[in-house]
Formats: C-alpha cells, sequence, structure tokens
C-alpha cells in the first residue's frame, strides 16, 4: 500500500492509457509510475447472510407445505430452512407462496 507524497491519501493502482502502470491518488490527483509485477488484493469479511441464496425462478424444484400466504391467502407454500441465528436456537423456516412469490419467515422456537 503506497501513500500520496502531497496529500498523504492512499494510492490506487491505475493503468495508463499508453498502458504503463501507476498508482494514482484519489483525492488530489498525483500520479506515480510503477514497474514490475502488481498484485490487488482484499480481504472480505463473511456473514451468515452470505448464505442465503433467493432463488428467483422455478427451476429448481421445492417441497411443499400447506401455509396461508399473508398477502393473497393462497394455501400452499414452497419451504426450507436456515440456521440464521446462534446453534443453540431453532432454525429460521423460509415461505414461498406457490402463487403470487411471496417469501415471509417463521423463527424456529
Amino acid at each position: 500500500m503506497q501513500f500520496c507524497e502531497k496529500c498523504n491519501a492512499m494510492m490506487v493502482p491505475v493503468t495508463e492509457e499508453d498502458g504503463t502502470r501507476a498508482l494514482k491518488c484519489r483525492s488530489c490527483g498525483n500520479t506515480k509510475t510503477i514497474g514490475g509485477h502488481l498484485t490487488v488484493s482484499q480481504d472480505l469479511e463473511k456473514t451468515p447472510r452470505d448464505k442465503i441464496i433467493i432463488v428467483e425462478e422455478d427451476s429448481i424444484p421445492m417441497p411443499t407445505i400447506k401455509a396461508a400466504c399473508p398477502k393473497c391467502d393462497n394455501n400452499v407454500a414452497y419451504y426450507w430452512t436456515l440456521q440464521t441465528r446462534r446453534g443453540d436456537e431453532g432454525a429460521t423456516e423460509f415461505y414461498r407462496c406457490t402463487k403470487c412469490k411471496h417469501t415471509w419467515r417463521n423463527y424456529g422456537g
């Protein structure tokens, strides 16, 4: 990581129009030409919500259950469960209406 010599802001890697690599300050625009190998990496924090997958199409067969949709009063819904809270608490049940596709959840006890 490099910091700008003029304003001390963090410099980011860019490729100039002529193909040369440089570091450029986002604050003041100062550039510094660099050579050799350039590696850009970023560590990402994962949360339990990253595991929730929303399926928008009906291509994946899912089990159904009798459940009243709060939006259209249909009595059949797809369902699945996920552990969204601590391991010693019940799983969260998700439901999706087979008619209007409204999705709701019920926290297990």
